[in-house]
C-alpha cells in the first residue's frame, strides 16, 4: 500500500508541474519561448509510459500519464494556435523595458 501511495504522490506532483505553464500560456496567449519539441517529445514518452502502465495494470502510471497527455496536448495546441501573435516585438517585455529606459 505504501508503494502505491508514493507512486500516486509522485504521479500527482509530476503531473501538475505543467499546469502553471498551461495557465500562463492561455492567459497571455504567448508561447514564443516554449519550444515545440519539448512537449512533443514528452508526449511521446508519456504515451509509452501510459501503454506500459496499462500493460502492467499500474494505476499511478495510468492516471498520471493520461492527465499529462491531455495537458501536453493542450500546450501543443496553444503553441500552434497562438504562434501568429508571438512575432510582435512591441508586446515583448524586454522591448518595453528597453523603450522605457531609452525615454528616461
Amino acid at each position: 500500500m505504501t508503494v502505491k501511495i508514493i507512486g500516486l504522490a509522485a504521479a500527482f506532483l509530476t503531473t501538475i508541474a505543467i499546469v502553471p505553464q498551461m495557465v500562463k500560456a492561455w492567459r497571455t496567449r504567448r508561447v514564443r519561448d516554449i519550444s515545440i519539441w519539448q512537449p512533443l517529445l514528452l508526449e511521446a514518452g508519456m504515451i509509452l509510459w501510459l501503454a506500459y502502465g496499462i500493460l502492467i495494470y499500474d494505476l499511478p502510471l495510468i492516471v498520471a500519464n493520461s492527465f499529462s497527455i491531455l495537458c501536453n496536448s493542450f500546450l501543443i495546441f496553444m503553441k500552434i494556435r497562438f504562434r501568429d501573435g508571438d512575432n510582435s516585438p512591441v508586446d515583448d517585455y524586454i522591448c518595453e523595458k528597453s523603450a522605457l529606459q531609452e525615454e528616461s
